[in-house]
């Protein structure tokens, strides 16, 4: 069965980084795009950044850009995001995201941002 399962959240200062990983299996990894989103308390989830099924292509929310990557490697079935000159406002829980044959989402992992 398809799995997402997300890894590398925790706590960091205003201005540091965090890489996130989202190991994936049960599915062709490397002929489907994948996604990051995040749900702040309190407001809807969104979506941070994408990618293509062969990291050609990526997308980034405006807030998001110039600060976070979104990466892949098919040969791990693993997609990444890293983020650096974290905010406050980028505290949120962190999901993977892919559309197979439905919409699946990982379990999530909590990046709080907070001196």
């Amino acid at each position: 069965q398809v799995q997402l399962v997300e890894s590398g959240g925790g706590l960091v200062q205003p201005g540091g980084s965090l890489r996130l990983s989202c190991a994936a299996s049960g599915f062709a990894f490397g002929s489907y795009a994948m996604n990051w989103y995040r749900q702040a308390p309190g407001k809807e989830r969104e979506l941070v950044a994408a990618i293509s099924s062969t990291g050609s292509t990526t997308k980034y929310a405006d807030s998001v850009k110039d600060r976070f990557t979104i990466s892949r490697d098919n040969a791990k079935n693993t997609v990444y995001l890293q983020m650096n000159s974290l905010k406050p406002e980028d505290t949120a829980v962190y999901y993977c995201y892919a559309i197979i044959s439905r919409i699946y989402w990982g379990q999530g992992t909590q990046v709080t941002v907070d001196s």
